[in-house]
C-alpha cells in the first residue's frame, strides 16, 4: 500500500478537550509534537488527511461552544472533515463512503482519546476491511478511575489499548513506521 491508498485520520484533536479538568499541558505536549509530526509527514508524501470532530450536547462539544475546532498547537489542512456524535468516526458520518470513493485501503489512526474514539474507530475500520495502523504516540488520553477505586494512568491505558488492538485490529506503529512505505507483497 502507498500514500495514495492510505489516509491519516486525526480523531477529535479539538479545543473541547482543553476545557476538561484532566487536561495537562505537560502531558499533552509530547502528544501534540508527535501528532504534528504525523500530519507533517503525511502532507509531505501526499497522503490524504481526514479530520474528525466530536459533536454532542455536552457544553464544550457543541458547535455553539466554539471549542469544536482544531487544537491551537496543531496545524493541518484536511482533505475532508467529518463530525461524529458517537465514539466511532465511521458511524453515520460519511467517512466510510469517502474512504472507499477515494480508493483508501489503509488508515492511520491518531488523536484523542486513545481508548475511546481512537480505539473504537480502529476496531470499526478493521471490521470494515481496512488495514489499520494505530499510532499510540500520536494519541492522547487521561487517567481513569475504575469502580474499585483503582486509578489507571494514561500510560496504563495506552499499554492496554496496544495489547487489545495489536495483531487483531491494527498494527501498532510509531510515527515513522506509519509513514514508511510498506513492503510490496511478492
Amino acid at each position: 500500500m502507498s500514500a495514495q491508498d492510505t489516509a491519516l485520520i486525526v480523531v477529535d484533536a479539538q479545543e473541547s478537550f482543553r476545557q476538561m479538568p484532566d487536561w495537562d499541558p505537560s502531558t499533552a505536549a509530547p502528544y501534540l509534537a508527535r501528532q504534528q509530526a504525523l500530519i507533517d509527514g503525511a502532507t509531505a508524501v501526499g497522503m490524504p488527511i481526514v479530520q474528525i470532530f466530536h459533536v454532542d450536547a455536552d457544553d464544550t462539544f457543541t458547535l455553539e461552544s466554539g471549542f469544536v475546532r482544531t487544537l491551537a498547537e496543531i496545524s493541518l489542512a484536511p482533505d475532508a472533515t467529518f463530525h461524529k456524535g458517537v465514539h466511532s468516526a465511521l458511524v453515520d458520518t460519511g467517512l466510510d463512503a469517502w474512504l472507499r470513493e477515494n480508493g483508501i485501503r489503509r488508515v492511520i489512526v491518531s488523536g484523542i482519546r486513545t481508548e475511546q474514539c481512537c480505539e473504537t474507530t480502529t476496531r470499526h475500520a478493521s471490521d470494515l476491511g481496512f488495514a489499520v495502523d494505530f499510532v499510540t504516540e500520536a494519541t492522547l488520553t487521561f487517567p481513569m478511575t475504575h469502580a474499585s477505586g483503582a486509578v489507571f494512568s494514561a500510560e496504563d491505558i495506552r499499554v492496554r489499548t496496544e495489547l487489545v488492538l495489536s495483531g487483531r485490529f491494527a498494527r501498532i506503529v510509531t510515527v515513522e513506521q506509519a509513514l514508511a512505505p510498506l513492503p510490496v507483497a511478492a
